[in-house]
């Protein structure tokens, strides 16, 4: 069982940066991809970024692309989402999600492939 801890959430004015952080516990950090993922009011859960096992690469949704940034630290168990030049439609609650038994080159942006979840946390972004 993998337990996820997520911070950094806030109220943001447009343009401006936050940065979120997840937490993990386990052993196999590197071994999972970790993905971010955000639900606005009304609206499905969509992917944001994904960083694929051991940090091989990473994906973006269309929308992110350019401004915002996955990274991690297998060492602290941690992966962090920078994102810069916010906009008010990146308001949402932000979810870290984790998969194991992930393959290395394979890039995982659906919501229901993922095992884990943490709880969320909330990104106000105002005009």
């Amino acid at each position: 069982q993998v337990q996820l801890v997520e911070s950094g959430g806030g109220l943001v004015q447009a343009g401006g940066s936050l940065r979120l952080s997840c937490a993990a516990n386990g052993r196999t950090f590197s071994n999972y991809v970790m993905g971010w993922f955000r639900q606005a009011p009304g609206k499905e859960r969509e992917f944001v970024a994904a960083s694929r096992r051991s940090g091989i690469g990473t994906d973006y949704a269309d929308s992110v692309k350019g401004r915002f940034t996955i990274s991690r630290d297998n060492a602290q168990n941690t992966v962090y989402l920078q994102m810069n030049t916010l906009k008010p439609e990146d308001t949402a609650v932000y979810y870290c999600a984790a998969k194991e038994r992930a393959g290395y080159y394979t890039a995982y942006t659906v919501s229901n492939e993922y095992d884990y979840w943490g709880q969320g946390t909330q990104v106000t972004v105002s005009s």
